[in-house]
């Protein structure tokens, strides 16, 4: 039963009534004791105090062998027989006197003033009245035994009703449980009606102050979710997209190549073959890393490694294909300070897709610089950067801007944004004069985990 929130809050709601009830229980009957004692021993000291007038007065004739349990004030309650005893003793030392029920043995060896004393085992709590003029002691005793009895008897009577009420009360918080558990119960049914795409919100108004909280972050997961699938649906047709124009450039250029006879035309077949096989190789390795860093690879804590590090092997990596057009890299590592530690997956997708678009957009013979110190890394290639209007869009998928180039996908500026905002980072983009473009990734520019949140 525990295992459900309504067994836990019944669970809880039974165990705090039952301690409350115990508490007020355990109260009651120390202060009923407490009430019991002090009535008790005004009575003694009354009975006592009695007895001594009746003595001074002499309507008690002490030269009797005993004292007839008439002369014994009246007892009122019936069912706690011989409950107050009495004892008259000579201030010589010995018994004048006793009431019906009272022991032979002294009952105290007090002079004045409650005491108590064992008897034949049996506890007594007495007063004691001197009474010089008379030359007498009084002493008025009751057997503790039955005050303890009267105080039980009391409980009792609380106990008993609540072993009958503890059941009733029960049925009625389960009753009051399940029914304030309700509104819960039915989110959770029309969730288990809801069909797997159906990410309408649901509606808030007349809910519970309690489920509202849950009901409004159901919604903002169902609007995250709804802008995911569309996302993904989108990236699913612009990738079916970009794949299947250089497949079909593909084909085209190799029945070409078959079908004709001239040495020219097969060569430039062959040569747009391999820039399609070029792009679209870049393309399926960039969907990849978007997969990657749209999945959250660097989310966790993964190895933090020097950004120089990374930059000089990517660097390196890159070389061959940008000599190839005549492209050189310089590396600007920062003076006197140490490197950056990053992500180094993330910071790996970030700096070769960066240094690669520079390529790509650097013309043949130019240069490509890359430069970083403990805030930014920045790659400047000597292109024709972007319409001022087009940059803002730069880092949508496959946004590939007017100055667009034969093996560019639209998606390595993309790609640098998922993996910036992973690290905390933001990306800004920059046309520089005369010519030449600004790709600057700058560190601390946003909470890294804020940066996740949609």
């Amino acid at each position: 039963m525990t295992g459900s929130l309504k067994g836990r809050l019944f669970v809880i709601l039974v165990l705090s009534t039952g301690l409350v009830w115990a508490f007020a229980t355990a109260w009651i009957y120390l202060s009923t004791r407490a009430e019991v004692e002090r009535v008790l021993d005004a009575r003694l000291t009354e009975a006592a105090r009695m007895v001594s007038s009746l003595v001074d007065s002499q309507e008690i004739d002490v030269t009797v062998a005993s004292l007839d349990a008439s002369t014994i004030p009246p007892r009122r309650h019936s069912d706690y027989e011989r409950q107050i005893s009495c004892q008259i003793w000579s201030l010589s030392g010995s018994l004048l006197g006793r009431s019906d029920g009272a022991p032979e043995t002294r009952m105290s060896d007090a002079s004045e003033g409650f005491s108590e004393r064992d008897i034949d085992g049996r506890a007594w709590r007495v007063y004691a009245v001197r009474n010089e003029a008379a030359g007498v002691q009084v002493l008025v005793g009751d057997n503790l035994d039955i005050r303890a009895r009267l105080v039980r008897d009391v409980v009792k009577g609380l106990l008993l009703p609540m072993l009958l009420v503890v059941p009733a009360l029960g049925g009625l918080l389960w009753i009051g449980v399940g029914r304030g558990m309700r509104p819960l119960d039915r989110l959770a049914d029309g969730l288990a009606r809801r069909a797997a795409d159906d990410l309408h919100p649901i509606a808030s108004e007349g809910a519970a102050s309690e489920i509202r909280p849950v009901v409004t972050a159901l919604n903002g997961l169902f609007s995250r979710v709804h802008e995911t699938r569309e996302r993904e649906r989108h990236f699913l047709a612009y990738a079916a997209h970009e794949i299947r124009t250089p497949l079909a450039g593909l084909k085209t250029q190799a029945e070409i190549s078959l079908r004709t006879d001239r040495e020219d035309v097969r060569r430039t077949a062959l040569t747009q073959i391999v820039t399609a096989v070029e792009r679209t190789s870049r393309l399926v390795r960039q969907l990849l890393d978007t997969a990657g860093a749209e999945a959250g690879v660097g989310e966790r804590a993964g190895t933090q490694v020097d950004l120089g590090q990374i930059v000089r092997e990517v660097s390196d990596e890159q070389a061959g294909r940008a000599s190839v057009r005549g492209i050189g890299i310089t590396l600007m590592p920062p003076k006197g300070a140490a490197d950056p530690a990053v992500d180094e997956t993330l910071a790996v997708l970030a700096v070769r897709n960066l240094i690669e678009n520079a390529i790509n957009h650097s013309p043949d013979g130019g240069m490509v610089t890359v430069r970083w110190d403990a805030s930014r890394l920045e790659v400047v290639d000597a292109g024709d950067g972007m319409k001022e209007e087009e940059i803002g869009r730069a880092a949508e998928r496959f946004f590939r801007g007017t100055n667009r180039t034969a093996v560019g996908s639209g998606l390595g500026l993309t790609i640098v944004e998922l993996c910036a905002r992973r690290m905390g980072a933001e990306l800004v983009l920059a046309n520089l004069p005369p010519s030449g473009f600004s790709a600057m990734l700058r560190f601390g520019g946003r909470n890294p985990e804020a940066a996740l949140k949609p």
